[in-house]
């Protein structure tokens, strides 16, 4: 049986730099599937979707909330011509009570082990409204290599440069932070994935880039080690989130390949200036992560933090604004107060208020977002900061003797005299 794969577009914020990574939850439920399921995958995010193509079953991947309303379409749009839909993804465990009214069937929670029941049904003519298996967790260890062989490659460069692949060596999260649905959609147990296991699929991946999307590698300090020792000798470029403040671990991350790693900034302490100074002291880049609009910050808070963030050398930062997203405590707490004014999905972004804040109005905030940006690029554009991220990871391979360029023509054309005399 054919099955169509589809991963939904959604609009990027204005002003950033875009491009489009590979994305990870569909290709990993696909691996998922039964060996006799054939599956035809589409981005829509670099493809258009051909609604007659040849399938008997749709499956709609969602992971943000602002992928949602476009995903309930495109089911109306499968449906009507005959064919049986079923949802999957962190943002159908989000909005699964309105999703139901769009699908013939929503699935809950991690799919390892549990496809042959759901493709059985299906063949049987006896596919269930729901499936659901949130907080009912498959051994860790059963994931298998995602299947990035679906993937359109050519589709995912960005002016010549291979982005990076993504890849997860854990699943759940033991902290819980405000504004965040993780330990919902994976619970408060940090369930890491054995480093055999991890490094196996590592070494299929055909990139010698990857992004590590775990929701934090500073979960568990030995196996943490562990991993980055293994990963030496694979001689890859990792993005990951935030790496332990442990100069052994770091020192670790640095040999394995660290490139960058999102940090989250959220005051002016020393504290943060010298977290910062460590990773630039191991050679790994910082992306701050901001998040603006919280209940204990002012307008001279953020004013000040906007300050601060041109004093501790960022190579990039990543402004926010609070999206309070459904089964989050940001979520319950404004609802309760009867704070949140606008329920379109389509602007629950990170980069849009749907929200009273505290200290001023929304508009303020939305003003401040819109400064945060342009105060910190106004020398140096994202797209230029990010070249520089990008030259850093080229040399470094070169120097190794592993720089794969996907389009040496186009990558020469864009990266500039100074690059290209490196490439060659």
């Amino acid at each position: 049986m054919k099955f169509k794969l589809i991963y939904p577009k959604w609009n990027k914020l204005p002003g950033q730099t875009t491009f489009n990574l590979p994305p990870h939850g569909p290709v990993v439920f696909a691996a998922s599937l039964p060996q006799r399921v054939e599956v035809l995958f589409t981005d829509e995010n670099v493809e258009e979707i051909n609604f007659d193509e040849d399938c008997d079953f749709v499956g709609i991947s969602m992971m943000l909330s602002t992928q949602v309303k476009r995903g309930w379409k495109i089911a109306e749009e499968f449906r009507q011509r005959g064919k049986k839909v079923i949802f999957g993804g962190i943002s159908t465990m989000l909005h699964a009570e309105e999703t139901m009214l769009y699908a013939d069937s929503v699935f809950l929670g991690e799919s390892e082990g549990r496809m042959e029941e759901v493709i059985g049904d299906w063949e049987r003519g006896e596919l269930k409204k729901v499936y659901n298996f949130m907080s009912k967790y498959p051994d860790i260890d059963s994931i298998t290599p995602a299947r990035r062989d679906l993937y359109k490659r050519d589709l995912y460069n960005h002016k010549g440069v291979q982005m990076v692949d993504l890849f997860h060596a854990s699943r759940g999260c033991r902290f819980s932070c405000y504004p965040c649905a993780v330990s919902y959609l994976g619970g408060r147990n940090f369930r890491p994935r054995s480093v055999r296991k991890s490094i196996e699929e590592m070494e299929t991946i055909d990139n010698n880039r990857l992004f590590i999307v775990d929701n934090s590698l500073a979960q568990d300090t030995k196996w943490e080690m562990e991993l980055f020792e293994a990963m030496i000798p694979l001689k890859k470029k990792f993005i990951s989130h935030t790496i332990e403040d442990d100069p052994k671990v770091l020192s670790m991350a640095s040999k394995a390949g660290a490139w960058y790693v999102y940090q989250a900034v959220y005051d002016t302490s020393d504290y943060i200036k010298e977290r910062i100074k460590r990773y630039h002291d191991h050679g790994i880049g910082v992306e701050g992560t901001i998040l603006l609009g919280l209940d204990n910050q002012t307008e001279d808070d953020i004013k000040r933090l906007i300050d601060f963030l041109l004093e501790i050398n960022l190579d990039l930062a990543e402004f926010t604004v609070l999206s309070p997203f459904p089964h989050t405590k940001a979520y319950n707490d404004l609802m309760r107060q009867n704070r949140i004014f606008d329920h379109d999905w389509n602007h629950y972004n990170a980069g849009q208020v749907v929200y009273h804040p505290k200290h001023y109005s929304a508009e303020r905030l939305q003003e401040l977002y819109e400064y945060a940006w342009e105060i910190f690029y106004k020398d140096e554009s994202q797209e230029e900061k990010m070249f520089k991220l990008f030259t850093q990871v080229m040399l470094r391979e070169m120097e190794e003797g592993t720089y794969r360029p996907r389009n040496r023509k186009l990558a020469n054309k864009s990266f500039g005299k100074e690059v290209v005399r490196n490439i060659k």
